[in-house]
């Protein structure tokens, strides 16, 4: 491969179309595609699920799935037409010239191999170093990724290391062999804001000490337009606005991008912002912060614990304290937000309030019952007034279960009403979540994860509840989508006079939606107050990290009217 200079192109996409051929026909998946990346580069592909940005990407490495492939066009790296290119040409320059940080590090590791053991594969299989210096270079590449005390870390698997871990050992691999590209394919979607921050700050200085060139692969636009230079945004596999990252925020001129800047929460963030020092109220800019709430509180948690035997690496028996002393209130008709990072005690808290974990000590009243004095009739009554919304849309519905079958499925165990009624109380629900009636008859895996997570929502609504506790209800959907969900979430709040109880570690999800928070860090609350309190002057430099690592938090926004937000 030639040696670059800087005005050289390293990777030219000109007309790539890519089919699918599918039971039904063949599938256009992206549709004449042109993108250039220099050398030392920055470029972010922007879009929801299905917008081809993923397909782009995989068709650089050759790594297309079977029935997949480039019908027209060229992709040229380093002067080469890599369309032509035969398995063994892609081996001789994946990894070694073009290297990729997949996107899920729970599945793109190998659970019973330790991770020396896998890193010392991608060296060996991209000719990087050779046999007796390889061991030396994995220690090096674990310490490049970041992760201390990396000889130790070599000898664990995958299951001993955080998410945050393993998206750094991915990093490490991706990176292993000094390839001229590397594509992140959603490289920090997994992971809470402050270790995507470091990740994602890691990643920068690398690639720039390196020289390399990024393509990111992203949904999150506050992200793409941090830490990337060049953006694309992709839409039904078409590009429809492409150019420097500040300016196609500041002034989006496609109707889909300009969307796109409107519902990214990151960005409203920084709207709210604006708006206030512009005078404008932020509560005509948040979903479901437009009415006065009532201090009447509906739950109310005192001086909850929780503690687990664990063993430590030794195999003794140990306690450990995953929530230590937490209270606060739940208040009638609003939105307290439980924040914190993974292991901060926060779902544990939520499952304790749902009565699915019992505290090892203090108390949860429910309206001013003690809920733990309760006999069991008490709590299955109890259960109708506070329903759970999971994070995982696909996890949380049985596959077997119809749609009916799964809303109806809670009328059913309380014995409310007949068939008749329960098939009219379905159809009013699926109205609610503004879903079609003829979604009834289909099965989960027939609907998108956005509407999957309107039939969780319907079927928690279905017993007329008070409290709904909404565990990371929105962190894996798309931006549009997730935006559509907490405007739904907000108008049934104020229709219904429901009372949420929001479990994230999404900072800017919470800056939209909720009217409380609390913060939690190790078990313990480090911070509470009212939303715009905690983010306009947060006391604790835990709550300033959160906030401060929130993507695109900090990025001057174009004004309303040319997001077309006015119209």
């Amino acid at each position: 491969m030639t040696e670059h200079n800087a005005e050289k192109p390293l990777l030219e996409m000109k007309g790539v179309k890519i089919a699918f051929s599918s039971s039904t026909g063949i599938v256009e998946a992206v549709r004449g595609v042109d993108m250039t990346i220099y050398p030392g580069q920055s470029v972010a592909i922007v879009g929801e699920s299905g917008s081809g940005k993923s397909t782009t990407a995989m068709s650089i490495l050759g790594l297309l799935p079977g029935n997949g492939k480039v019908t027209d066009g060229q992709i040229v790296f380093d002067g080469e037409d890599i369309t032509k290119f035969s398995n063994k040409d892609y081996e001789r320059i994946r990894g070694s010239h073009i290297g990729l940080v997949p996107q899920d590090p729970m599945s793109n590791l190998n659970p019973v191999w330790r991770i020396g053991t896998q890193i010392e594969e991608s060296l060996k299989a991209n000719h990087v170093v050779e046999g007796s210096k390889r061991k030396e270079r994995v220690v090096q590449v674990l310490e490049e990724a970041g992760l201390p005390d990396a000889e130790a870390r070599a000898k664990q698997y995958p299951h001993e290391f955080s998410g945050g871990m393993r998206q750094r050992a991915l990093i490490g691999i991706g990176l292993a062999a000094r390839p001229k590209l590397l594509i992140a394919d959603e490289p920090t979607s997994a992971l809470d804001v402050t270790v995507q921050k470091q990740i994602l700050d890691h990643l920068e200085s690398l690639t720039k000490e390196l020289g390399n060139a990024v393509l990111f692969i992203t949904h999150d636009l506050g992200l793409a337009a941090e830490r990337a230079e060049h953006l694309i945004v992709m839409h039904r596999g078409r590009i429809v606005e492409s150019g420097p990252s500040r300016k196609i925020l500041q002034n989006p001129q496609h109707p889909y991008t300009k969307r796109l800047v409107t519902a990214a929460p990151s960005l409203a963030s920084s709207r709210i912002r604006a708006a206030r020092e512009a005078g404008i109220e932020s509560s005509e800019l948040i979903a479901g912060a437009a009415e006065e709430h009532s201090d009447e509180t509906v739950i109310s948690v005192r001086n909850l614990t929780k503690e687990f035997n664990v063993r430590d690496s030794r195999g003794k028996k140990q306690q450990f304290k995953a929530v230590d002393n937490v209270s606060f209130d739940l208040r009638r008709g609003s939105t307290l937000a439980l924040v914190g990072e993974s292991g901060s005690g926060k779902s544990t808290v939520a499952n304790m309030v749902l009565n699915l974990l019992e505290p090892t000590s203090g108390s949860i009243f429910y309206e001013g019952t003690d809920t733990s004095k309760l006999n069991s009739k008490e709590l299955f009554q109890l259960r109708r007034k506070m329903q759970v919304v999971f994070q995982n849309p696909y996890g949380s519905l049985d596959p077997l279960y119809s749609i009916f079958k799964c809303i109806e499925e809670p009328l059913r165990l309380h014995k409310i009403g007949d068939r008749k009624a329960r098939e009219a109380r379905v159809a009013e629900l699926l109205d609610m979540v503004a879903m079609p009636r003829s979604a009834m008859r289909r099965y989960p895996d027939e609907l998108s994860g956005g509407q999957r997570q309107r039939i969780a929502i319907a079927r928690a609504l279905a017993l007329n509840p008070e409290v709904i506790v909404l565990d990371e209800a929105v962190s894996a959907l798309d931006v549009l989508v997730q935006n559509q969900i907490i405007q739904l979430m907000a108008e049934l709040q104020r229709d219904l006079n429901l009372s949420y109880l929001f479990i994230t570690h999404d900072l800017a999800v919470v800056r939209q939606t909720a009217d409380d928070v609390v913060v939690m860090q190790k078990g313990a609350v480090v911070e509470q107050g009212t939303t715009d309190e905690i983010f306009d002057n947060p006391s604790q430099e835990y709550t300033r990290n959160l906030i401060n690592s929130v993507p695109g938090m900090h990025i001057e926004l174009g004004t309303g009217e040319n997001l077309g937000l006015h119209e």
